[in-house]
């Protein structure tokens, strides 16, 4: 399910308009993203749990450089 169709079924489900039904969601969403970025935690019982973590650098590496075909 994407953002459009969740859209679609709140917004079915709930009998308003699916312009309202986008904005609830995406206040929650910045509701949750907010929450996080400032360290605390957010727990939807039953549905999801969000947070930050650490964790360890990764180190990458440098690919070599692409062969010109003849």
């Amino acid at each position: 399910m994407n953002k459009q169709e969740l859209v679609d079924a709140v917004a079915a489900q709930t009998g308003t308009s699916k312009a309202e039904a986008a904005e609830t969601i995406d206040a929650l969403i910045s509701s949750i993203t907010t929450a996080v970025t400032y360290g605390d935690t957010v727990q939807l019982i039953g549905f999801a749990f969000f947070s930050t973590g650490q964790r360890a650098a990764r180190s990458g590496r440098t690919p070599p450089p692409a062969r010109k075909s003849r």
